[in-house]
């Protein structure tokens, strides 16, 4: 018999030898708040010198150690077991199962609420404890956790099972080589997500100021030359309304044809197709061509994130939308990117929630959306919104991109460095 061997696929220059297997408990100790122990929530302090950690507290691999309570030193010294300290690894074992951190930039004495169990490693001179955090974050922690948890409806890892959780380790300098790896490749990652997320929220702040609040005429903000007073105008006075097919179009799904634009295609301020798109058969397409979209149509969310709008471009020109809400702007009155704008604005988006029925799924109804009443500055004004709007979209949009091109590296980096 052919013994196989334990290498990955890809590694660094220079490695050569098989990896060792092992379990979990052969290389590190596990400990946890015991029953006895548990604190109760008049426990927790929102200040003081001795952290509580949670797992609630987890965010990706890190502590965010602003949402931690605090705890009585005599609660703190009660477990030496489950005090925290710079380079252990925890797992949660209640609630969102195998979720792993790695503790660092710890400043003063923590321990653990219950929930969590503290891994330490046995012999540091054997192990890298940045490249066990990466194995256990990776998705085979997971995997198993999701077979071997127990529990009804109410799921739990008791450590008689995470003890067994299988490992392969290379040698100590090349464990040492992988844990870099990863770790500047989560600092990149965690880069881009932070601009991403600064982008949104750029933007969702420059959208309640560059709309006027209720009862005002005029915007919080607004571009120079312009200083005019808004007009509120009903959405049926500036554009032609109508839903799309509401029919059961299944029997007509091909892989080539017309394209079908779904609820849950419409972002904000684009559509999100992903690797599927469904098109509809040319001859039924025909037949309903008087609902084809045309360029700068606006097609918004009907039913489920009700109020999320994109405008129809020259790649979704001729598709048709699948009950969805479709606007076609007047352009001598209302620019389309303007008014997709307003239509992806908080403001808008928690009235057609207030308006909005439906028990499990929410519907924004047609006649309450032809009762909207939109401010409108002059063409040039809204031109201009518009194309900042725009700016602000495609950073965002490329930023996402970079983001999730980052992840699916790091995906593909798992599968052929672990084993």
């Amino acid at each position: 018999m052919t013994k196989k061997e334990v290498k990955p696929q890809i590694r660094f220059a220079g490695f050569e030898e098989d990896w060792q297997r092992c379990k979990l408990d052969e290389i590190t100790t596990m400990h946890a708040r015991i029953g006895w122990q548990n604190l109760r929530t008049s426990e927790f302090l929102n200040s003081g010198e001795y952290m509580l950690i949670t797992g609630t507290d987890f965010e990706d691999g890190i502590i965010n150690y602003s949402t931690c309570h605090y705890v009585e030193q005599e609660r703190y010294e009660q477990d030496k077991h489950i005090q925290v300290k710079n380079g252990s690894i925890l797992i949660t074992k209640d609630g969102t199962l195998g979720k792993v951190a790695y503790v660092q930039g710890l400043s003063m004495p923590a321990t653990l609420n219950a929930g969590v169990f503290n891994v330490e490693i046995r012999n540091k001179d054997e192990v890298d404890s940045k490249y066990l955090f990466q194995y256990l974050k990776a998705p085979f922690l997971m995997k198993y956790v999701d077979k071997k948890a127990t529990g009804g409806t109410i799921k739990h890892l008791n450590q008689n099972i995470l003890v067994d959780f299988p490992i392969v380790m290379p040698t100590k300098v090349e464990q040492k080589l992988i844990g870099q790896y990863f770790e500047q490749l989560d600092n990149i990652i965690t880069l881009h997500q932070r601009k991403y997320d600064k982008l949104t929220n750029i933007k969702k702040s420059m959208l309640e100021k560059m709309f006027p609040k209720k009862g005002s005429d005029v915007p919080e903000i607004r571009f120079k030359g312009f200083s005019d007073n808004w007009e509120q105008r009903k959405v049926t006075e500036i554009a032609k309304i109508y839903i799309g097919l509401v029919t059961t179009m299944t029997k007509h799904y091909t892989d080539e044809g017309t394209l079908l634009i779904r609820n849950s295609d419409i972002k904000d301020g684009r559509f999100e197709f992903g690797d599927s798109p469904i098109y509809l058969e040319k001859s039924f397409a025909q037949k309903n061509e008087s609902r084809m979209h045309q360029l700068g149509d606006i097609i918004t969310v009907h039913t489920g994130d009700v109020g999320t709008s994109a405008v129809i471009t020259q790649n979704e020109a001729k598709s048709i939308g699948f009950a969805t809400i479709v606007t076609r702007p007047d352009s001598e009155i209302i620019n389309s990117n303007y008014l997709c704008s307003f239509l992806n604005t908080d403001k808008h988006k928690k009235w057609a929630v207030g308006i909005s029925t439906g028990d499990g799924r929410t519907n924004y109804n047609l006649g309450d959306y032809c009762e909207l009443v939109v401010p409108v500055p002059s063409i040039k004004e809204q031109q201009k919104i518009a194309a900042f709007i725009q700016k602000v979209n495609d950073l965002i949009t490329l930023h996402k991109y970079k983001l999730e091109k980052l992840k699916d590296i790091k995906k593909a980096c798992i599968e052929k460095m672990f084993i």
